[in-house]
C-alpha cells in the first residue's frame, strides 16, 4: 500500500518520525465517512524503541526538581488554553461529536494538567522526628520509571490527559498508544508539550492495535499500563499486564442507571436524562443507559422523552454548528448498535423510537433510540451498547430499583433523580457502584476526584485522576534515621 505522507500519522520515539510498517488503518470523519489520515499499525520494534527512548530519558528527567517539572505542566496548560478551539475542531473532526462536547472533551483533559501543576505540593512526604529513641521516619514518593498508557476513541484528548500529566509531573517517562480512530489529537498533543519544553524521550507516542496493546503489556522495560476501553479488554490488559510483573490500572465498560422517583424536578430532570444518554452519541463509559421511571412517573417519562428526542438535531457535526448530537465513530459500531436495537426488539422490548433510521444519509449516524419494557433477562440490561440507546425499566419502588441495579455486573455510575433528601440518601447508602450522582446526569468527578469504577468497570487497585494517579505513578519509600550520641560519649564530648 501507498501511503501519502501528508495523510500518514507520525510516532514519537524521541523524534518525530514515519514508521516502515505493512498495514494502516483508516481514520474518518464520521460524518461524512470520509477518510482524513491513516494510522500505522506499528508492532513490537515500534514499541521497544519507544521504551528505549524513554528509557534514555528518565534518569535526568526523575532527578529534575518537582517545581522545574511543574513549571513544564504551567506552559503546557497556557499552550492547550491558546490552541484549545483548534483542539476542540480537531476533535470534531476525527471523533463526530459536537463542537460544545469536544470543547468539554478539551477542557476536562486540561482540568488534570491544571491538577499537575501542584505536583510540587502533592509529592510531599511524610515525617516524624524521634519515632523511636534516636530515630527519625520519613516517607518520600519516587517515580516508577517508563509508564504507558492505552487510550480510547471516545475523548481523544481527555482520557490521555487522564493519564500522561501526572506520570510525567511524577518525574516518569510516558508511552502513548492512542486509539488507531483517532490519532490526530494525541498527536497535537505530543507537539503542544514539546513545544512547552519537555526533554526528548520523556513523551512517546506508539500506534497501532492488539499487537501494540500486547507489546506494552508484556515489554520488561515498562513498570506500569494504564487502559481505559471495554471490559473484555480491560481484563486482558490487567491480566496480562499484571502475569509481567507491572502495576495496572485498567478502566472497563459501564451499565450506568438513571433512575427517576416521582417527586424529581420534571425540566432539570429530562435535561439531564437527554444529555446523559445522548451526549456524544453515547460514546462515553458514563452514559446513562438505564432509565428507571419509579411507580406511577414511568408513562410521564417516556412521553417527555419522546417529545424531546423528536426535537433532538442530529446532523454533520463538522458542518452544521448546530447539531446537536453527532455520528457515531465508524461504520462497525454503527452497525453493531443496530443489530443491538434489533435484538431487543427480537426479545421483547418495545422500540418507542428506533434510531435505525431517520438519519443523514452520508456518514455512520444512529438516530436517538429509546426502547421500553426491557427486563432483566434482555441483552439490552447486560450488555454495553456504547450508542445512543436508552433502555426502560418500571420498578415499582425504590427498593425493587435499588435491587435491579445491584444485579448489573458493572459498577461505574448511577443517578438518582429526587426532591426527597431521604431517598437520595437511601440510593447512596445501598447502590453497588463507584461514582453515584445525585440530580447530576453524569456523575464523572473533576480532576480532584479519581474517577472511581467498581466491579466489572475497573479491574486493579488506583484509578485515575486525584491523588490515586499520584499514587499509582509513584511508589513510596520509608527511610528511618540514627543518630544518636553514642560518638560523642565515647570520646568524653
Amino acid at each position: 500500500m501507498t501511503i501519502d505522507t501528508d495523510t500518514a500519522v507520525p510516532i514519537l520515539s524521541g523524534n518525530w518520525s514515519h514508521p516502515q510498517v505493512e498495514q494502516y488503518h483508516d481514520v474518518f470523519n464520521p460524518s461524512t465517512g470520509e477518510v482524513i489520515a491513516q494510522t500505522p499499525m506499528c508492532g513490537m520494534r515500534e514499541v521497544d524503541g519507544a521504551v528505549q527512548a524513554a528509557s534514555k530519558a528518565f534518569a535526568d528527567w526523575a532527578r529534575t526538581p518537582a517545581p522545574r517539572r511543574a513549571e513544564v505542566m504551567f506552559r503546557y496548560r497556557a499552550l492547550l488554553n491558546s490552541h484549545f478551539e483548534e483542539l476542540a475542531a480537531l476533535v470534531t473532526r476525527e471523533n463526530g461529536k459536537t463542537l460544545d462536547e469536544s470543547r468539554g472533551d478539551v477542557r476536562r483533559g486540561i482540568e488534570v494538567v491544571d491538577f499537575a501543576c501542584g505536583i510540587a505540593q502533592l509529592l510531599k512526604g511524610e515525617n516524624l522526628p524521634q519515632v523511636a529513641n534516636f530515630i527519625d521516619g520519613a516517607t518520600t514518593r519516587e517515580p516508577l520509571g517508563v509508564c504507558a498508557g492505552i487510550t480510547p476513541f471516545n475523548f481523544p484528548a481527555m482520557v490521555p490527559m487522564w493519564m500522561f500529566p501526572v506520570a510525567i509531573a511524577c518525574g516518569n517517562v510516558f508511552i502513548l498508544k492512542p486509539s488507531e480512530k483517532v490519532p490526530l489529537t494525541p498527536v497535537r498533543l505530543g507537539e503542544l508539550l514539546l513545544e512547552a519544553g519537555l526533554p526528548e524521550g520523556v513523551f512517546n507516542i506508539v500506534h497501532g492495535g492488539r499487537e501494540v496493546v500486547d507489546a506494552l503489556c508484556s515489554h520488561p522495560g515498562i513498570a506500569s499500563v494504564s487502559f481505559v476501553g471495554s471490559t473484555n479488554v480491560a481484563r486482558h490488559v490487567y491480566t496480562l499486564a499484571c502475569a509481567n510483573g507491572k502495576r495496572v490500572q485498567a478502566a472497563g465498560g459501564a451499565k450506568n442507571v438513571l433512575l427517576v422517583m416521582p417527586n424529581a424536578e420534571p425540566e432539570p430532570t429530562l435535561n439531564a436524562i437527554m444529555g446523559a444518554a445522548y451526549g456524544n452519541a453515547g460514546q462515553r463509559c458514563m452514559a446513562g443507559s438505564l432509565l428507571m421511571g419509579v411507580g406511577s412517573i414511568g408513562d410521564e417519562l417516556r412521553d417527555r422523552l419522546v417529545a424531546a428526542i423528536d426535537k433532538l438535531a442530529v446532523d454533520d457535526t463538522s458542518a452544521n454548528p448546530r447539531a446537536e448530537m453527532g455520528p457515531v465513530i465508524d461504520g462497525t459500531s454503527q452497525r453493531r448498535i443496530q443489530g443491538m436495537i434489533a435484538r431487543g426488539a427480537e426479545e421483547g422490548a418495545t422500540l418507542v423510537r428506533d434510531g435505525r433510521s431517520g438519519t443523514p444519509a452520508h456518514g455512520f449516524f444512529v438516530a436517538p433510540t429509546l426502547i421500553d419494557d426491557v427486563t432483566p433477562e434482555m441483552s439490552l440490561y447486560t450488555t454495553e451498547v456504547f450508542g445512543p440507546v436508552l433502555s426502560m425499566l418500571r420498578p415499582d419502588n425504590l427498593d425493587e430499583a435499588i435491587a435491579l441495579l445491584n444485579r448489573v455486573p458493572y459498577g461505574n455510575g448511577a443517578t438518582i433523580f429526587t426532591s426527597s433528601g431521604a431517598n437520595a440518601r437511601q440510593f447512596v447508602r445501598e447502590i453497588q457502584c463507584g461514582m453515584i450522582g445525585v440530580n447530576v446526569g453524569v456523575p464523572a468527578p473533576m480532576a480532584l476526584f479519581p474517577f472511581s469504577g467498581w466491579n466489572q468497570s475497573f479491574f486493579g487497585d488506583l484509578h485515575v485522576q486525584g491523588m490515586e494517579g499520584v499514587q499509582f505513578y509513584t511508589r513510596q519509600k520509608v527511610v528511618l534515621s540514627r543518630w544518636d550520641n553514642t560518638y560523642k560519649r565515647t570520646q568524653g564530648w
